[in-house]
């Protein structure tokens, strides 16, 4: 065999030796390589295993009881001011205004005549109608001396009776509508600005002027349905306005709507607030303040509550164990709350830690100090 052949294989043999060496390389198994595997391939890591451990470890929290306790109820709202009466003087037909009766701010009395409407045409109809009535009243009287004579048939009388009733009718008629060329005030009030003059045409719809009656002032305010139980009529009202600083305006609540809204989950109530000085007006804008007499009621610290997602929920502590319980909250004051359901006096709720646990979380109780709050 030749030198150079030799030299061929003797290459070819340290490239395949080569090529074994790499690939047995990238094959530890083969090699019997025993070190732990990945994670990813079934071992257990050790972070798990603490994290695991710290899981059951007891979270320190700070607990106070359910108290019964008398409490105040004092509701706290913001509402509009409505005059007693109120209305928009218009007239019931189209026709020229001839004599305007009032100033505005005028007070005026029930009755009083506040405008004055062209009435020739009504008037003339008036008189032609009473004319045709005392007609048909004298054919009447003179029908009924014949038909007693029998002189006449009984369907004849019948006849001029029926034009006698036509004719009534006819005169009742003229005089509403004379009396519609004159507008009175329909109540005692407190006239508005003028919106019309002597001269105009108004037809029904048109606004004159406005008359109030704000003698007692009606003040409409918004309560949350949760005091449903404690609103009745009698109860005092005390409301304020910015217009007036530092003077306090009482009344007395005289309605209760029979509806509760379902958006707002709240319900109006009225109360008349007296106002013989005219100091407030319709439209104003108020708050107002209502009380009652302590009643008892379920009481926890405001920070034992934990609103999520449109609920309400407490922690309550069983057997060393956080029990997530969810309640409908009441009344509140500064610093507490009431509870209405999901709890019972002498219960201990979570009052702070209750973001360091959840529903079944081991918990320990401490003293206030002893734990952030949260």
């Amino acid at each position: 065999m030749s030198s150079s052949r030799l030299l061929t294989i003797g290459i070819i043999a340290g490239i395949a030796v080569a090529l074994a060496y790499v690939y047995v390389s990238r094959r530890p198994d083969l090699l019997g390589d025993s070190s732990p595997p990945a994670v990813g391939q079934g071992a257990v890591p050790r972070a798990s295993t603490s994290g695991a451990l710290l899981s059951q470890q007891q979270v320190p929290v700070v607990t106070a009881l359910v108290e019964r306790v008398p409490l105040a109820v004092e509701i706290e709202a913001v509402g509009t001011a409505k005059a007693n009466e109120a209305v928009d003087i218009t007239s019931k037909a189209a026709n020229i205004v001839t004599a305007v009766r009032f100033e505005e701010g005028q007070r005026v009395a029930r009755g009083a005549v506040l405008v004055e409407l062209d009435g020739v045409q009504a008037r003339a109809d008036l008189a032609a109608a009473e004319a045709a009535l005392k007609e048909s009243l004298s054919t009447y009287k003179r029908s009924r001396d014949l038909f007693a004579r029998q002189a006449l048939s009984e369907s004849q009388l019948e006849q001029i009776e029926a034009t006698l009733s036509a004719n009534q009718a006819r005169v009742a008629s003229a005089q509403s509508r004379v009396a519609d060329t004159v507008i009175r005030a329909p109540f005692s009030g407190r006239i508005g600005l003028r919106r019309i003059s002597v001269g105009s045409l108004i037809t029904p719809g048109t606004v004159i002027t406005t008359l109030d009656d704000s003698s007692v002032v009606k003040l409409d305010f918004d309560v949350p349905e949760t005091f449903m139980s404690v609103l009745e009529s009698g109860q005092a009202v005390a409301a304020t306005s910015i217009a007036y600083p530092g003077q306090v305006f009482e009344g007395r609540v005289i309605s209760v709507d029979s509806r509760i809204d379902p958006v707002s989950r709240s319900m109006t109530v009225r109360a008349a607030i007296p106002n013989g000085d005219g100091l407030l007006k319709p439209g104003m804008f108020m708050a107002v303040r209502l009380s009652r007499d302590p009643l008892p009621a379920l009481v926890v610290p405001e920070s034992a509550i934990v609103p999520e997602r449109g609920r309400v929920y407490v922690f309550l502590v069983r057997d060393g164990m956080a029990q997530r319980q969810e309640v409908i909250v009441g009344r509140r004051q500064p610093g507490q709350a009431e509870l209405l359901t999901g709890v019972e006096a002498g219960q201990h709720v979570v009052v702070q830690g209750t973001q360091k646990i959840r529903d079944g979380s081991p918990v320990v109780e401490v003293p206030g100090a002893g734990v952030d709050a949260g």
